[in-house]
């Protein structure tokens, strides 16, 4: 994956739509204006209650999208979308529609290309908040549902036990009385009590038969015609089962199926959907690393001749508590109320969430049918793994990686004048600046832009990525919220030309960017002016 593709002749690669939700930002443009503004995106995290965390919650509404999805659906699509997609399919979609407004006409030609335009959109997290909801839901429902039929009136034997006509010895796996255990551990211990007295009762047996009886009916005769009325009739008679036995819903009955319409991949099938593009489709999972992972399987089709263009991106939910309470336990995210700067206090990062879609395509191909592209030609992706801890990167692992880029792009460390940094405001900032150094010289340029929008999981890449093509555009690098006197004392020993509080002219040369996820997977990505 990480060598050139060996074609005789290797096609240029233009980027031709974008699209971008990040935290205080609706699209590219707003995105664009907040970026060369300066300052932090960052707000407080409000899950918790009151606490000390600061998160970037992308400036999101779908109803943005309802006359597009109007203008090419049945009029009840929008509403479909809404109840049933998370938040990260659905800014995915979002980011999706804003990428075809750069190149009008561009829409129909990734319908027209067929198999030849591919959808490469994946996920740091998956849609956490949906699977959140639906775990919680359905563990309210099996309390209920145990404490039911746990109760004497529905378990006979349990009603034996409460009025001393079952000798407790012969009771096997009997569990504690929750009423005799400490109050920390009452929960469980009641929770242990009611499964084990529920598996025990007969009623429950003798209404999973009638209940049985109805999910055994079978669909007979013409198949399409009378499936539907069959599953409306399980529905309705096990609807009055449940009613005339007085039993809450069934555990298996409260699990929503938006559980299944939000796996990993739902965030590419969607756009498929959407575009009505019927190319292959998937959604790599590269943790930080999966935008350029994206973007090199996109580029690599595109070098194959199996692809004309490719949509690629990521997108991870809104900060949830899950993912803000993992961080935290990993010790690497911030937690004292200030914004945490890379290549500062160390002090740890945080959690964002959005999305980033890009169209990319062959240059001479696109450009010939009339598309123009934006900002800088992507030239060179290496992909690497570390093979050895989870979140802790070597210096084999992204060195190899920018090594690899650079041979895509036959190009040399001293072509590269600017350096985007994976830099997590966490220790390994250090070790990232002293990597880059060995390779590049003293003048590159580099900047850290997680203090200004937060670590989205897989999305971080393609903000970062977007700004340098901003910057290719405009010929200025946008700021950071870096002060020379916040500097890492150690790190300025090693480095000490960084983007600040000031737009700063773009360099001639080549530009860099790294990422690396958990797990140790690294994706460098080397980019050039367009001609």
């Amino acid at each position: 994956m990480n060598e050139p593709v060996k074609t005789d002749s290797n096609p240029r690669i233009g980027i031709f739509g974008w699209g971008v939700i990040a935290p205080g930002c609706d699209s590219v443009d707003t995105f664009r204006e907040k970026l060369y503004a300066g300052g932090s995106w960052l707000e407080k995290f409000e899950d918790f209650g009151p606490s000390n965390f600061l998160v970037g919650d992308p400036d999101f509404d779908f109803e943005k999208y309802h006359s597009w999805i109007d203008d090419r659906f049945p009029p009840n699509r929008f509403g479909q979308l809404q109840s049933k997609m998370g938040d990260p399919t659905l800014m995915a979609v979002g980011s999706f529609i804003q990428s075809l407004e750069q190149n009008p006409g561009i829409e129909k030609t990734l319908q027209d290309l067929g198999n030849a335009a591919h959808v490469y959109v994946g996920t740091g997290l998956g849609d956490l908040p949906t699977i959140s909801e639906v775990a919680l839901t359905a563990d309210r429902a099996q309390a209920r549902w145990d404490e039911f039929w746990a109760s004497p009136e529905n378990c006979p034997a349990r009603a034996a036990f409460t009025a001393g006509d079952a000798d407790p010895e012969t009771l096997e796996g009997l569990p504690e009385d929750p009423d005799t255990v400490a109050p920390e551990a009452r929960e469980d211990a009641r929770r242990a009590w009611n499964r084990y007295w529920a598996e025990k009762s007969s009623r429950l047996a003798e209404y999973l038969e009638k209940s049985r009886e109805i999910e055994g009916e079978s669909i007979e005769g013409e198949v399409e015609s009378n499936k539907a009325a069959v599953i409306r009739g399980k529905m309705k008679k096990a609807a009055q089962l449940r009613k005339d036995w007085g039993v809450p819903l069934e555990p298996w009955n409260a699990v929503s199926p938006n559980l299944l319409w939000n796996i990993h991949s739902s965030v590419a099938t969607q756009i498929t959907m959407m575009g009505k593009i019927t190319g292959p489709s998937f959604s790599p999972v590269a943790a930080c690393s999966t935008f350029g992972v994206a973007l090199k399987l996109g580029m690599d089709a595109i070098a194959r001749g199996e692809a004309e263009a490719v949509v690629v991106g990521a997108a991870d939910p809104p900060p949830h508590s899950m993912v803000v309470g993992a961080f935290n336990a990993a010790r690497v995210l911030s937690n004292d109320g200030e914004v945490s700067k890379p290549l500062t206090g160390l002090r740890g990062t945080h959690i964002s969430g959005g999305s980033c879609i890009w169209i990319i395509g062959d240059l001479e191909k696109m450009q010939a049918r009339g598309f123009k592209p934006l900002g800088m030609e992507p030239v060179g992706v290496g992909l690497t793994s570390d093979a050895d801890h989870i979140i802790t990167p070597s210096e084999e692992g992204p060195t190899a990686s920018i090594h690899s880029a650079l041979e895509a792009a036959s190009a040399s460390a001293e072509s590269v004048s600017t350096w985007d940094l994976h830099c997590t405001a966490t220790p390994g900032d250090y070790l990232e600046v002293e990597n880059a150094r060995k390779l590049f010289p003293e003048h590159i340029l580099m900047t850290a832009r997680k203090g200004t929008f937060g670590h989205g999981m897989g999305v971080c890449g393609g903000w970062e990525l977007t700004a340098q093509m901003l910057a290719g555009e405009s010929g200025q690098i946008a700021p950071t919220s870096l002060t020379e006197a916040e500097l890492n004392s150690q790190i300025s020993e090693v480095h000490r030309n960084f983007t600040g509080k000031e737009s700063v002219p773009l360099p001639e040369g080549l530009s860099g960017k790294l990422s690396m996820g958990v797990g140790g997977i690294n994706a460098c990505v080397i980019c050039r002016p367009l001609d």
